[in-house]
């Protein structure tokens, strides 16, 4: 089978051609026809299944023959990376089409989008908070959208966006289409369905499934020695390009620097960057600048690096779902992957669940020569936050709250005299 199948609009079809598309993916190949056909579709497939084409090339295919530079596309994604990822993929698939897209999220100037969106654009992609800020600026027209794309929509609830999400399908034209994509469907996701989408039709790709192409292997080790296990790990294995993820914004910073410091041309990508920093390190580990990424779970999804040889847990995640979203990194486009963890005794629990999901146990594996019985230091400040210094410009922390330390209930007066207890108070006690 091949894209000629979906019998698409010539201009389209060029699109195709110039990405270098030959043969669509299951997901394409079970998605694209019912998007054609204008219904409302929740789709059900991992990161990296090809699902951003699913929706994108339907979606240019209809609006190449209405009016130009109306808003008559919506894409809602959860991080600015992955809206990014899809406006440069309507980017590439419309390039013949002439369908102009944007993309506005946080963490950059609004002035400039405000600006693109007056000049008219045909399709959005937008993160929740960004959005709304155009919505109630006014910046942006929604009453003429005919196609609502919710994506990722598993992640969007666990960053808290549902409620956004809400206020933004309020503001909507009730007749539209509406395709919603998750990589898991728990209750939460369910509910929104049948809130926003009517008589959908469902399709699944390997649910909650690790891609075949992905071996696993567990490193069993104290919390202490993960850094120099990593390290005596990394001097052993031949690597492509290597993704770490680690559970806190702070230590994929300082397990970044002591990458580079250890001679790896590493990088670190988390949330207390700029918009800037963050690109430029996706750039680079993209072209090969960078060959190690640390990163938060904030890049689980949306980085499309084909390219990825491996995944290192350095802290195991919090759900078996993040663990399949994590290797989903890795063993893309037919080539084969490594996914290893390091797993302290206290992520024992998070093994277990990751290996029923999995369906089979992970392999122990341990270095040799590598000394495990290394006593920990007294006091462990491989990751310890370094000390805030002091700034003349810093302002107390009282300010804003309203009273003074010392000057409310918080401190204690240094008079023996009893303090006088508030009317309200006192009888609030002797009812």
């Amino acid at each position: 089978m091949d894209f000629n199948t979906f019998d698409f609009h010539p201009k389209v079809a060029a699109g195709i051609a110039a990405a270098g598309y030959t043969t669509p993916t299951p997901i394409q190949v079970r998605a694209i026809p019912e998007v054609l056909q204008g219904r409302d579709v929740m789709g059900l497939a991992q990161t990296g299944t090809g699902k951003t084409a699913a929706f994108a090339l339907p979606i240019i295919n209809r609006l190449i023959k209405g009016r130009r530079g109306t808003l008559r596309a919506l894409v809602v994604a959860p991080t600015r990376e992955l809206a990014e990822q899809i406006h440069e993929s309507f980017r590439t698939l419309g390039r013949r089409s002439g369908l102009r897209s944007s993309a506005v999220y946080g963490g950059v100037g609004i002035n400039p989008q405000i600006d693109r969106l007056r000049r008219g654009v045909d399709i959005l992609v937008a993160c929740p908070g960004r959005l709304l800020d155009h919505i109630e600026r006014r910046t942006v027209d929604l009453s003429r959208l005919e196609v609502l794309v919710l994506d990722e929509a598993d992640q969007m609830f666990d960053m808290g966006f549902f409620p956004d999400i809400r206020r933004i399908v309020a503001r909507l034209p009730n007749e539209r289409q509406t395709l919603l994509f998750s990589a898991t469907m728990p209750e939460e996701i369910k509910k929104l369905t049948r809130e926003v989408l009517r008589r959908p039709v469902t399709v699944q790709v390997d649910r909650v499934a690790p891609a075949a192409t992905v071996s696993h292997a567990l490193y069993p080790v104290a919390p202490h020695l993960k850094t120099a296990v990593l390290l005596e790990l990394l001097r052993h294995t031949d690597t492509g390009s290597v993704l770490v993820f680690t559970r806190t914004k702070h230590r994929a910073r300082t397990l970044g620097r002591k990458l580079e410091n250890a001679g790896y041309r590493a990088a670190s990508l988390q949330g207390n960057l700029s918009q800037n920093r963050r690109k430029a390190a996706l750039d680079g580990f993209r072209d090969g600048r960078f060959q190690m990424l640390v990163a938060t779970d904030i890049a689980a999804r949306g980085i499309d690096v084909s390219q990825v040889s491996h995944v290192i847990n350095y802290d195991i995640p919090d759900t078996p779902e993040a663990y399949i979203h994590r290797i989903g990194r890795t063993g893309r486009a037919a080539r084969s992957g490594d996914a290893f963890t390091l797993a302290t005794p206290e992520d024992n629990s998070m093994v277990r669940s990751i290996e029923r999901v999995l369906g089979a146990p992970l392999e122990r594996r341990h270095l040799e020569d590598f000394d495990y019985q290394r006593a920990a230091p007294r006091r462990n400040g491989e990751f310890s936050r370094p000390p805030r210094t002091a700034s003349r410009n810093r302002r107390p922390a009282w300010i804003g709250r309203g009273t003074k330390p010392g000057a409310g209930s918080g401190r204690r007066r240094s008079s023996s005299r009893p303090r006088k207890a508030r009317r309200g108070s006192l009888q609030a006690a002797l009812a």
